[in-house]
């Protein structure tokens, strides 16, 4: 706004009557207005402090009206009098475009100071201020890394969408519960920083570890969670000992007593849709020997669908309940594995979620092998369509009926 604001008067403006609008600029937009008025217009921060000086003065209103620098007047523009600085700036900032692979700022932060100090050696004169003011003029801004790249694309990717699209309603229309499920992100139990903010007495900010090293006696946090798609709710486990299938289709196992079953008491299927990877993976024997276990404590026919490689940010677990669950706990250190079950099972949210948390003190041992004898009892019954990532497991005296 402001750049289009001074782009629309600049050409009437004088050098004098350029500065004082700058500085009133400036002054209106109050702490950090100098900063800001500087990058929109390109106008130097000693000519914008140099108005305000004036105004507060009273010093412009001493000058006659005539009295005005010629057009072209004062000093040039370091791009003019430097040709060759905008070029190697960019050549810098860009060295893959340049095609430069040897560039001394590849492999280094690019700070506009960096910047600044090496474009002085190569002879220039050249400010880290005058460094952010070119790059703005360029259209260069300061910008965080984006998650924007999968990879390579499987080929029923979309198809494979649309497959889980249509078992879910499928189950729903039949009154059958539908699932997702997924492990959040491992967590450090202790004082550590947690990213966020929230309130506090000015100056009173909850003092945290400067390193997140682990405590031993503490150990990290595992949740694994289960979301009803149907009913907005939600169950997590807090695992302490490792992410196995095991631990999966015990959280699994204890959503389906603890909040399952009482609202489908009639129900005689399960759809469970899940992530290609970790412990509730397509690939994972263990995975499969577990739900044939709960297959048989339940009764249930367990339906498994996969969403392909590379895609477990479309798993609906992830936006409708672990990213709530973390805007719940921001700013808070998790210092406890109580503080964790609680501030889990306190996350709500203005359209219905209700969450339920428990600590699993379980143990769940890695390297458990799944024998040959094992896997020929599940009863899997693989779908015409990617059979490796749609299946349904029967109960062992159905599957046998």
């Amino acid at each position: 706004m402001l750049r289009r604001k001074y782009r629309a008067i600049a050409p009437g403006l004088t050098e004098r009557s350029r500065r004082l609008w700058a500085a009133a600029e400036a002054a209106a937009l109050g702490h950090g207005g100098i900063a800001l008025v500087e990058r929109a217009t390109g106008i130097s921060r000693s000519t914008i402090t140099r108005g305000m000086r004036e105004v507060e003065s009273g010093a412009h209103e001493a000058l006659p009206p005539e009295r005005a620098r010629r057009s072209g007047g004062g000093r040039k523009l370091a791009t003019e009098k430097d040709t060759t600085l905008l070029a190697d700036l960019e050549a810098l900032v860009e060295p893959t475009t340049s095609g430069d692979p040897d560039s001394p700022l590849r492999w280094t932060s690019k700070s506009v100071r960096h910047l600044a100090e090496e474009l002085q050696a190569m002879g220039h004169e050249a400010s880290h201020r005058l460094v952010a003011t070119l790059l703005h003029e360029c259209g260069y801004s300061l910008q965080a890394n984006r998650k924007t790249r999968e990879g390579p694309q499987h080929p029923d990717r979309d198809a494979q969408f649309r497959y889980i699209a249509d078992q879910v309603r499928r189950f729903q229309k039949q009154h059958q519960p539908a699932i997702s499920v997924d492990t959040k992100k491992k967590e450090l139990v202790g004082d550590f920083k947690n990213a966020g903010r929230e309130w506090h007495p000015r100056g009173r900010a909850e003092p945290v570890r400067v390193h997140d090293f682990l405590i031993p006696e503490a150990g990290k946090a595992i949740p694994y969670g289960v979301y009803d798609l149907s009913r907005d709710e939600g169950w997590v486990s807090v695992g302490i000992d490792h992410d196995t299938a095991s631990f999966a289709a015990k959280a699994i196992g204890r959503w389906w007593k603890v909040m399952g079953e009482p609202v489908y008491p009639r129900a005689s299927s399960l759809l469970i849709t899940a992530d290609a990877g970790g412990s509730n993976g397509p690939r994972v024997r263990l995975w499969k020997w577990e739900l044939q276990r709960f297959a048989n404590r339940t009764g249930l026919a367990i339906t498994v669908c996969h969403f392909p490689p590379g895609t477990s940010k479309w798993n609906k677990i992830e936006h409708r309940l672990f990213s709530h669950i973390a805007m719940n706990w921001r700013g808070k250190p998790l210092v406890s594995l109580v503080a964790i079950v609680s501030l889990i099972g306190a996350t709500r949210t203005a359209t219905g979620l209700r969450v339920r948390s428990e600590l699993d003190r379980g143990a769940y041992p890695m390297g458990v092998t799944v024998t040959h004898q094992q896997m020929a009892r599940v009863q899997l019954a693989p779908h015409p369509f990617h059979g490796d990532w749609n299946y349904t497991i029967r109960p062992a005296s159905r599957a046998r009926a």
